[in-house]
């Protein structure tokens, strides 16, 4: 299985950044929006619609508000496994990190998770604050 991992400084204080991310509706207009275009949510499962046209069924796993931490997994035909978590960490008053990490198989889809993923970081980074390093 790959595993994506994505470490991303965030300018702004960890309880906004959570605050977003925890909003499993709203990705589209609190989170990446640019990078997601749509979403709908169907019970525990947010329907997004991205930007280079694809449409990914995400299924809540946990959001856990200690830990700051919330867990998806995407159902498709192409991917055989896919699941997802993001967390916050503090990093003084006014900044945060943000830990992306994606299991996928096949192998051979990795590269355009990661892909997705660098572009997701990048609109993630413009809504919240933060320059990629």
């Amino acid at each position: 299985m790959a595993s994506i991992h994505k470490d991303i400084p965030i300018d702004a204080p960890a309880a906004i950044a959570w605050d977003a991310v925890r909003d499993f509706a709203a990705v589209h207009t609190r989170l990446a929006p640019g990078f997601v275009l749509d979403a709908k949510l169907d019970g525990d499962v947010r329907i997004l619609t991205f930007a280079n046209g694809s449409v990914a069924r995400e299924r809540l796993v946990d959001c856990d508000e200690t830990r700051r931490r919330l867990v998806y997994s995407v159902g498709h035909e192409r991917i055989a496994q896919h699941s997802a978590s993001v967390q916050i960490f503090p990093d003084g008053e006014t900044r945060c990190r943000m830990v992306w990490i994606t299991d996928v198989l096949p192998h051979e889809i990795a590269p355009y998770i990661d892909g997705q993923m660098e572009l997701g970081a990048a609109a993630m980074q413009k809504a919240l604050g933060g320059r990629r390093s």
